[in-house]
């Protein structure tokens, strides 16, 4: 989650935010505010966020835990460095990012300008691959003009080694989403995709999921429109890539920080898919103050994307993994996550104010909550919490590896 849920809880960084905010947050967010009174929305009993206290201080969900536990007492969050982001991904966005292009926001989709090509088959809407530029072996950059982000932005498609252009034949096929304040490139450029998924008879689809994006149509003060990255992944990528590249119908999602919630919310919501796995996902925006930690540290969106925590209630649910749960009955699952102390691949001097603690320590609080959930709602989920560990790609290229098997298997996928 570093640039994680991404730009979601996604900047520390005025001094305010860094210095002042953060403290008044986590003090308001362990007292529950933030979310409506009463229960959770999650599930009725599930943790709230931490406390952000020194290492030795006993905050942060265990390693396997998935019961509920009684509210940490209050402890001061650790002043966060100027321009810190607890849910970064190491990677920056594209110089196309919709999320930055603020005078489009909450305006009517439509077809950005430029020339739109005869040659590929349109998605229904009418989205439009403009551009295919070879950029590997086997992998492609895709430049599809969308109306749902009423701009053009790019998707990566790594193709399997029997893949034809000029064939009838399908493969099974992996979308894989990015974390925040990251972009399309980021699953060959940070991750292990190509070497795990690789000797496979699947095809990988890693799109533009925009720095902020949240993986959602934006609420945008209630009138909706651009940007609408849920329609782009589902209304306008898939049919996209099955009419023009063969992508088949049997599909998993794969994401990590605020694409891990992209992955399980779509899984949820629209049932297109045999199997969800989430690296350190945000699984739980309506836990008691994340609400108020998400609309306070997203300065860049605020409450567009979701709408007021209060007067959109409905809306912050309906795009919340764990209230959803029971929705993936059939689908396979996998979930991981640390617990934001230093881990086997961190430095074990790493200050608790490290924006990859906390960034972790957050993710594991939801992900703790999913599991929770999906037990009380007889849900089958794999689940991999395991502890001490920050946030960052050295965690999630073992999960991915660690992963794998289960989303071959279940989407038919084998060794070429």
């Amino acid at each position: 989650m570093k640039k994680r849920t991404d730009r979601k809880i996604a900047i520390f960084g005025s001094a305010a935010a860094a210095v002042l905010l953060p403290a008044v947050m986590v003090g308001l967010a362990q007292a529950g505010v933030g979310v409506p009174k009463g229960r959770s929305e999650a599930s009725g009993n599930s943790k709230p966020i931490p406390s952000f206290g020194p290492a030795t201080q006993p905050s942060a969900p265990g390693a396997t835990s998935a019961s509920p536990t009684k509210s940490p007492s209050a402890a001061k969050l650790p002043n966060v460095p100027l321009n810190s982001n607890p849910f970064g991904t190491g990677g920056s966005p594209s110089s196309t990012d919709p999320d930055t292009d603020t005078g489009s926001h909450g305006k009517k989709p439509h077809m950005p300008g430029g020339g739109v090509s005869g040659k590929y088959a349109k998605a229904p809407d009418g989205a439009a691959i403009t551009g295919v530029k070879k950029v590997g072996s086997r992998i492609f950059d895709v430049t599809i003009a969308s109306p749902a982000l009423g701009a053009a932005v790019k998707t990566r498609v790594m193709v399997p080694k029997s893949w034809k252009s000029n064939t009838s034949k399908t493969w099974p096929t992996v979308y894989a989403y990015h974390g925040g304040n990251n972009n399309y490139t980021s699953w060959t450029k940070d991750s292990n995709i190509e070497q795990v998924a690789g000797p496979y008879n699947a095809m990988v689809v890693m799109p533009e999921g925009g720095s902020n994006g949240s993986y959602t149509d934006w609420y945008n003060g209630g009138k909706g429109g651009i940007p609408e990255w849920e329609t782009f992944h589902i209304r306008e990528v898939i049919p996209l890539m099955e009419r023009n590249f063969h992508a088949g119908s049997v599909r998993a999602a794969i994401g990590l920080s605020s694409g891990g919630q992209g992955a399980i919310t779509y899984a949820e919501r629209h049932r297109l898919f045999k199997y969800a796995a989430s690296y350190s996902g945000a699984l739980n925006i309506t836990a008691p103050g994340m609400p108020l930690i998400l609309t306070s540290v997203n300065r860049q969106a605020g409450t567009a994307i979701w709408g007021d925590p209060i007067t959109a209630r409905g809306n912050w649910r309906a795009h919340d993994a764990t209230v959803m749960v029971s929705k993936l009955k059939g689908i396979g699952v996998y979930v991981s996550s640390g617990n934001g102390q230093p881990g086997p691949y961190d430095n074990p001097n790493t200050p608790p104010q490290d924006a990859g603690r906390i960034g972790e320590m957050l993710a594991g609080t939801m992900n703790d909550n999913f599991v929770a959930a999906a037990k009380r709602a007889g849900v089958p989920v794999t689940s991999h919490l395991y502890g001490p560990g920050m946030h960052n790609w050295k965690y999630w290229r073992v999960e991915l590896s660690r992963s794998w098997p289960a989303i071959a298997k279940a989407i038919g996928a084998r060794k070429s």
